[in-house]
């Protein structure tokens, strides 16, 4: 295949993509959407102006879900995966991008109910996956799947804006064990240099 990835090393769902990519020892080009006319090239690709979209050998792959089955079909071995998948973007990555994208608004066009509601949301993200992972070393069990391609970011950046709290060990202890791994440790390196782009401020960890 010949795959080019239109997106950015600080995009949670480019994180994402990247992490099934690296996973597989999957080579592609990058398109870093950091210019106008990258920004113009996706917008052609997929008018909805989101990333991460994957060109392979001419044809737009849209959605990171869909890119990896697309890619790393393996990392997609149950429904629990694809169940757990679903949660990360659904219940965590989401309240965490309401509370950023909250950020970069304008004072008076803020949301404090708003993101209120997505806090409360990522507490009770977490307290459904502190009884969801117990005992499992991965989120389905006891192998890397797509699930933890989602987690990884999701629970990376919500952590900065909603930490995790002492009640939730297994989640955190999880979440420790995804920056070890050696596909995100990699995506996260390569998004270091982007962190002063985070409008709630990176914490000085991680």
């Amino acid at each position: 295949m010949a795959l080019v990835l239109h997106g950015h090393p600080f995009s949670s769902y480019t994180q994402k993509v990247l992490i099934a990519l690296y996973e597989n020892a999957t080579p592609f080009t990058w398109r870093v959407l950091d210019n106008a006319e990258a920004w113009g090239e996706l917008a052609r690709l997929w008018p909805v102006r989101l990333m991460p979209v994957l060109v392979d050998d001419g044809t737009p792959v849209i959605e990171s879900s869909i890119i990896i089955e697309h890619v790393a079909p393996h990392l997609v071995p149950s429904l629990k995966a694809r169940l757990l998948d679903r949660f990360f973007d659904l219940y965590v990555m989401t309240p965490m991008q309401r509370i950023v994208g909250d950020k970069l608004r304008q004072e008076n066009e803020r949301d404090p109910k708003g993101v209120a509601d997505a806090r409360a949301r990522l507490d009770v993200a977490y307290g459904w996956l502190e009884k969801e992972l117990k005992g499992r070393e991965w989120a389905a069990g006891d192998t890397f799947t797509m699930a933890d391609c989602a987690a990884a970011p999701s629970l990376f950046y919500a952590d900065w804006v909603q930490p995790i709290g002492a009640q939730f060990p297994n989640v955190a202890t999880y979440r420790a064990r995804l920056l070890k791994r050696p596909s995100f440790a990699r995506a996260v390196d390569e998004a270091r240099p982007f962190r002063s782009l985070f409008p709630l401020g990176a914490p000085d960890r991680d």
